[in-house]
């Protein structure tokens, strides 16, 4: 086992931009902003502490910007003090039924962007796109969402794109992360490290998203569980955290997002199970409701006091 690139205080722990949708008020797309109004969006991130970004692409797509722009962007955030040091997408599901071909085109231009801009990592799931009733309650978790289907043709497809994605990530040095998301074909732990025993290459792993599962309104297997069996295989990690309540008698569970420390999942054990197995990827702090920037920047802090002191093993 190498010995780990990072202690506690160097270790890569991003900010998350899911509090800044794509689509502005004036109807214009976040892609056409000016230099200037990204630098505005970004000096919160700035302010709330951060030295490290990733451009959720919910909020900006960097895979689609030109080269021109994409070098405007970089030069931007080394301005400010930030390091990009991956990028995660979401909502564009390799096997979506209707542009799973056009987003495997986006995958490989993800790659190519992480590349360009110095990332090492890059996060894919296969959730796809909130249903209108998902839009319509107040945590759109607790309403089913898109399901991948129970196919063994449409698992073969999407094992057969991550590989093509995982070797052209390979061959630029790059991680690929499968983010745990729930009815996916990484929605539970045995399901995940199925997938990624699969693909079958070093460099494609697990994003253990556990929040992404101990939120649901339904039976869950226990989050230790579920590290443990994803632990060998963990990579650029999205890290949040969720309260959750069950009452047997009536069968009623009801969570809420929490800040990492005070939620449901111990990370301080759940962090120490994946270094256990040479985890050495950055982290993504994420929070939804309030403002969860903030949030993320205590969670941040939090991971800086349980990370490990030194470098090595």
């Amino acid at each position: 086992m190498a010995p780990r690139k990072w202690n506690r205080d160097n270790w890569p722990i991003a900010a998350a931009m899911i509090q800044y949708p794509n689509l502005l008020p004036d109807g214009r797309s976040v892609q056409d902003q000016s230099v200037e109004e990204w630098a505005a969006t970004l000096a919160d991130v700035v302010d709330a502490g951060f030295t490290e970004l990733d451009p959720t692409d919910s909020w900006i797509r960097l895979a689609d910007l030109s080269a021109e722009r994409l070098d405007e962007f970089v030069g931007l955030t080394r301005s400010l003090g930030l390091t990009i040091p991956a990028i995660s997408t979401s909502r564009r599901s390799l096997i979506d039924p209707e542009h799973g071909e056009e987003y495997l085109a986006y995958g490989h231009r993800v790659i190519e962007a992480a590349a360009a801009v110095g990332a090492g990592s890059v996060s894919f799931g296969f959730f796809g796109p909130l249903t209108e009733a998902q839009k319509k309650v107040l945590w759109f978790w607790t309403v089913d969402g898109v399901k991948n289907p129970d196919d063994a043709g449409t698992w073969q497809l999407a094992v057969s794109r991550v590989r093509e994605l995982g070797r052209h990530a390979e061959e630029l040095g790059i991680e690929v992360s499968l983010e745990m998301y729930e009815d996916t074909y990484l929605g539970t732990a045995d399901s995940s490290v199925r997938f990624v025993k699969e693909v079958g290459l070093a460099n494609v792993g697990i994003n253990a998203d556990l929040g992404n599962l101990i939120r649901l309104h339904r039976p869950v297997e226990h989050w230790q569980e579920m590290m443990a069996k994803v632990a060998p295989f963990a990579k650029y990690w999205h890290v949040k955290n969720y309260n959750r309540t069950e009452d047997p008698a009536s069968g009623v569970i009801v969570t809420h997002p929490a800040p990492l420390e005070f939620g449901l999942i111990n990370y301080r054990a759940a962090i120490r199970m994946a270094l256990a197995h040479g985890f050495d990827s950055p982290f993504l702090c994420e929070h939804y409701g309030g403002d969860g920037l903030s949030v993320s920047a205590a969670n941040r802090d939090y991971l800086r006091r349980i990370l490990p002191r030194q470098e090595g093993h």
